[in-house]
């Protein structure tokens, strides 16, 4: 008799969207993150530290990577099986890369939001996105982060 073992069904969910390099679109990035991890029904803290993120990244994307008539590119990603959500922000300038760990002075008026997606999330970084842009992507990671009891 042949015991077959049981299958782990792995969901990987996807979004992207393209948004204008604006303030505008920034914040839209924000609101569309938290409602599809709203839809996916994703934890409350999983939701805000993911709407603090983006907010960081996609404001970056604006300000920093923008590109006259060039949108930038909001992507999430949750491996259920992996525990994973990746949130990634592709913009189409390449060569302003974040530093990982900026160096800020006490009054310096910006640049600290990297600082706080550093906190937030369990990894980020950058890589280039050919042919001229780059993605700065941030992971959170739980274990059952899918998993949000259902009140029945």
């Amino acid at each position: 008799m042949n015991a077959s073992a049981p299958q782990v069904c792995s969901t990987v969910r996807t979004f992207a969207q393209r948004l204008s390099s604006t303030r505008r679109g920034a914040r839209l990035a924000r609101l569309l993150a938290a409602e599809r991890l709203t839809a996916w029904e994703m934890s409350p803290g999983v939701i805000e530290r993911t709407e603090h993120i983006v907010a960081e990244l996609a404001a970056n994307a604006a300000l920093h990577g923008r590109v006259q008539g060039r949108d930038f590119l909001l992507a999430l990603t949750l491996d259920e099986a992996a525990g994973t959500l990746r949130i990634a922000v592709s913009d189409t300038r390449g060569e302003c890369r974040p530093a990982k760990r900026p160096e800020q002075g006490p009054d310096d008026e910006s640049g600290r939001g990297l600082l706080l997606v550093d906190a937030l999330a369990d990894r980020w970084g950058t890589e280039p996105r050919p042919p001229s842009g780059k993605t700065v992507w941030a992971e959170i990671g739980e274990p059952g982060m899918k998993v949000v009891p259902s009140a029945e």
